[in-house]
């Protein structure tokens, strides 16, 4: 009975609650952002978090679970998870997906232990500017990412330092 609370998640309903709301979170995306479904046409996979909660009072973090998708496939889980420290205060949830533009961007991410958001990613904006970061006509970057359907409220949202990991839902 104590090993019952052990359980790693294999034949958990747990990818397919994470897929359904992956699938939501790009039907959303690709409605509110008609660019984005050119830019998921062109690249070789999509890390889509449906829902990242970010909090902080001085120090803050944020965590989330999403679906690695190839050819509209999942073919990996992962968890993001990120903290932080200094002037911040506030709480949101936020969507966000990584467009990984080349097969090796791809093939870095999938091969690392733990993947950290940083210098090589590109973000999309939004016309109205509730995401942060350069516009899509630099789609020579090798991952671009689109942060959206945000509520709440808290300063310096941001994904770099964010550390994926790929997990067992």
């Amino acid at each position: 009975m104590l090993l019952a609370g052990c359980g790693n998640g294999v034949g958990s309903n747990g990818g397919q609650q994470i897929d359904q709301a992956s699938d939501a979170a790009l039907q959303f995306l690709y409605g509110s952002r008609p660019d984005s479904s050119d830019i998921a046409s062109r690249s070789a996979g999509i890390l889509v978090m449906p829902q990242i909660t970010e909090a902080g009072l001085g120090v803050g973090g944020s965590y989330g679970r999403g679906a690695l998708r190839v050819g509209d496939i999942s073919v990996d889980y992962y968890s993001a998870a990120q903290a932080s420290f200094g002037f911040q205060v506030g709480a949101q949830q936020y969507s966000h997906a990584l467009f990984f533009m080349t097969e090796d961007a791809l093939r870095d991410f999938r091969q690392s232990d733990g993947w950290v958001a940083g210098a090589n990613v590109k973000y999309a904006i939004d016309k109205q500017g509730d995401s942060l970061g350069t516009d899509t006509t630099q789609i020579n970057a090798p991952v671009i990412a689109y942060v959206f359907a945000q509520s709440g409220a808290i300063v310096g949202a941001t994904l770099e330092g964010t550390k994926y990991t790929r997990i067992i839902p």
